[in-house]
């Protein structure tokens, strides 16, 4: 799949920002034709990350997510950032659960140069990424293969799971309430995200701004059960005061 134009990109934002996009305005912001914005509508929306209305495109309305390798394009560049930052606050020979999802992807990714490390996964992705890491030991969990996303989910997965105690957790999550709920779109999912959070000394949160302006049905924790937050811009102040309030510390990832 082709990434996302600079353009495409800065289209998701303003549809993330405003809920609603209109083609004559992007026209106009953009110094292109109609033609060219109903092009990239429609790519976005092939790729299910917006929905054709007349004359525009809205928001998908949080219920469903959108698919894994559209997620893989939104916002590599901070998704990269956030990756490394948060690799850099994992010390070696330490001990580490990663769940699903595209930003711990590039989490495993920067960890390619650490040494001693323990790495337990139920996301398959993950483990394609680092298995062939020398200075990781890996293991990944048992359960049901998520054919979306190449999570392992399920009772046997959190059974799995249940067996360790970590020095650190990397988590993402599909959205993050104003209130600081964190939450998802699969029970399954939030089962095995809740046993690795409960299961960890250090909790860490990767997540880009995209996950601020987004909803999502079940919640899996709050941020005062998260010990550090990675993401690549300043938190909403409610939001932001709430992590204050139960001393999660904020890292911000610059591209």
């Amino acid at each position: 799949m082709d990434i996302l134009s600079e353009r495409q990109n800065k289209i998701l934002a303003l549809a993330g920002q405003n809920g609603r996009i209109d083609v004559e305005e992007l026209s106009i912001t953009f110094e292109v034709s109609p033609q060219t914005i109903r092009k990239d509508l429609n790519t976005l929306c092939d790729r299910q990350l917006l929905q054709r209305i007349h004359g525009g495109a809205i928001v998908g309305s949080g219920i469903e997510n959108v698919s894994y390798e559209a997620r893989r394009l939104l916002a590599p560049g901070a998704k990269k950032a956030i990756g490394k930052k948060a690799a850099e606050l994992i010390p070696d020979n330490s001990s580490l659960l990663i769940n699903i999802g595209t930003t711990t992807e590039q989490v495993a990714h920067a960890l390619k140069d650490h040494r001693g490390l323990l790495v337990i996964t139920n996301n398959v992705n993950a483990v394609d990424i680092m298995r062939n890491f020398l200075g990781i030991e890996l293991i990944i969990a048992g359960g049901q293969v998520r054919r979306s996303d190449g999570g392992i989910v399920g009772v046997a997965a959190v059974d799995f799971i249940n067996q360790f105690k970590v020095d650190y957790a990397v988590i993402g999550v599909s959205a993050i309430d104003e209130d600081g709920s964190l939450l998802d779109y699969d029970f399954r999912e939030v089962r095995v995200a809740q046993a690795i959070i409960e299961n960890a000394r250090h909790i860490i949160l990767v997540a880009d701004t995209i996950k601020l302006e987004r909803t999502a049905p079940i919640r899996i924790s709050h941020v005062s059960q998260i010990n550090t937050i990675v993401i690549n811009a300043k938190l909403p102040r409610r939001l932001e005061e709430t992590c204050k309030e139960h001393s999660v510390r904020i890292v911000i990832a610059e591209e």
